[in-house]
């Protein structure tokens, strides 16, 4: 954290009383920013300044950012001429409400090095460029941190979403903390305190924020909580479990498990541990115990000469593949009370308050076959004129309210299903499907260790539901069907890897069929 008791940096050839300040705001729909701007031109207002805003809009939420603009100027009698919108190089303080926001504003010109003041939440919402990309598509976090750093005169960064979050508010209130305990403005904090109470809703929750930021802007450590010291609470699976057998008996099967896990190799355990966790909040304790049966196959195959990378590897891919998305798990997450709690949260709906939640679905004949019992589901999926029927009455959108109670009580009998889930198609193929690309890497492993971890990391391209999965499994398979024309080289798990990423990062798959046709050409 720099100075923060700095001055700003003055313009050439004029007084202070001529100054003119000159702020942006960066921020997408939902965050405030109008608000954000109502206080800053309020707070300059009550210290004896004259102050325009203007706003440019973007064109939609993560395609482009509202620009709120502000300048002000001592009062002096004298009536300022001020401009529209920021100019490049000429902007004393940038507020941006999320990281990457801060980095289009340092490419656009507005934050320069002898003269701003960037302010940036280090919260991240993921943009559409990478929510496109199949794989991992997000920015470096790190790279526009180290560029702030460089381009601006002061950088003040930290996560005022969640200090916005804790305190039951919107973003628009840390950021007014953050700037007023920058000391980048010369106001009183009585003036920005008065300017959210004029608002008159939420202003406690508001003043909360805004007192937390305040705070961490001067790099002052808020005191811990009885909240944070407060002993923590069961895990989500145990008390998941607790729903349906004796907390005994659940206790004694859970600590089975976990010195399963305890024994395993040191490098390994965490992995192995947020493995079992999501597999036994999945379906139950016995499935827990599935996971490590198969876990321990790889265990036996690796060492320390190899970091466990095999064992690692096959610890997360294990997990993803037994919880698969499919009806029954879709409908149990969306009637949990911890959603409930969530959604209430995000929205901001106080507690009394009614809320209405309409869930969309679009299942088709496929999604309904994988929730029969596993001989009447292949029955119907055997006979093409009997599913295509059956698919045009089934295959339509449907809006289910989950407030109501109809609505809620469909998915949570659908959710049931689960302690059952082991008896029906869907499980049955997953398994099958499991089973064959388990002991294929493991197989391969015990010839060429790093492709053997490389095809368990292949595992990674299924994702998703319905159609979805569906394409996703597509490029899986193409991707191992390589196998057999790089059996024997040297480079095969490097290749495989290249296949893997090829894959991820194209979603017509555009990309895997170059990457294909180059390892047809390898000999």
């Amino acid at each position: 954290m720099l100075d923060h008791n700095a001055a700003l940096h003055p313009k050439a050839g004029a007084s202070d009383d001529e100054r003119v300040i000159k702020l942006a705001v960066l921020a997408v729909g939902g965050q405030g920013g109008g608000v954000l701007a109502d206080w800053i031109t309020d707070v300059a207002e009550r210290s004896g300044y004259i102050a325009q805003s203007t706003s440019v809009a973007g064109v939609a939420q993560r395609t482009g950012a509202t620009i709120y603009y502000i300048e002000m100027a001592r009062d002096t009698g004298r009536l300022p001429v001020f401009a529209l919108s920021p100019s490049q190089g000429d902007v004393d303080i940038l507020i941006a409400a999320e990281l990457m926001e801060a980095g289009r504003a340092i490419i656009r010109g507005f934050v320069t090095p002898e003269r701003t003041t960037l302010i940036a939440s280090s919260h991240r919402i993921a943009a559409v460029s990478e929510k496109i990309e199949p794989g991992d598509g997000r920015a470096s976090s790190e790279k526009v941190h180290a560029t702030a750093q460089a381009a601006a005169r002061r950088f003040i960064a930290f996560d005022m979403e969640k200090v916005a979050a804790e305190n039951g508010t919107m973003i628009s209130a840390s950021l007014l903390g953050a700037l007023a305990g920058s000391d980048a403005l010369p106001f009183a904090r009585e003036n920005y305190e008065q300017a959210i109470g004029a608002g008159g809703r939420g202003v406690k929750a508001s003043l909360a924020a805004f007192a937390a930021a305040y705070d961490r802007a001067r790099g002052i450590a808020a005191a811990p909580s009885d909240e944070k010291t407060a002993t923590k609470p069961a895990a989500p699976e145990a008390r998941s479990m607790a729903k349906v057998s004796g907390p005994e008996t659940l206790l004694k099967g859970w600590q089975e498990l976990a010195a399963r896990v305890g024994a395993l190799p040191e490098p390994m355990r965490d992995m192995a541990e947020r493995g079992l966790k999501k597999v036994v909040d999945y379906q139950d304790i016995t499935y827990g115990g599935e996971y490590l049966d198969r876990l321990d196959k790889a265990v036996a195959l690796d060492g320390p000469e190899h970091a466990y990378a095999l064992s690692i590897a096959a610890a997360k891919h294990l997990a993803n593949a037994m919880c698969y998305d499919d009806m029954i798990r879709v409908a149990d997450l969306k009637t949990r009370s911890t959603r409930d709690r969530r959604v209430r949260k995000e929205v901001g709906v106080k507690d009394g308050t009614v809320l209405q939640v309409t869930e969309y679905f679009h299942p088709r004949i496929e999604e309904y076959c994988g929730t029969l019992p596993a001989g009447l589901g292949s029955y119907i999926e055997d006979r093409p004129k009997l599913a295509a029927f059956l698919d045009r009455r089934i295959n339509r959108g449907r809006h289910i309210r989950t407030d109501s109670f109809t609505g809620f009580a469909m998915l949570w009998v659908i959710g049931g299903l689960r302690r059952w889930r082991r008896s029906l198609l869907r499980h049955k193929v997953e398994v099958e499907h499991l089973e064959r690309w388990y002991e294929l890497a493991l197989a391969h492993a015990r010839e060429d260790y790093a492709l053997g971890t490389e095809i368990l990391n292949c595992r990674r391209l299924i994702k998703g539901y319905s159609d979805t999965h569906a394409r996703a499994q597509s490029k899986f398979d193409r991707v191992l069907s390589a196998l057999p024309m790089l059996k024997g080289r040297d480079d095969a798990a490097d290749w495989t890897r290249r296949l893997r990423e090829a894959a991820l990062k194209d979603e017509k798959g555009d990309m895997l069929d170059g990457a294909l046709k180059t390892v047809a050409t390898l000999g």
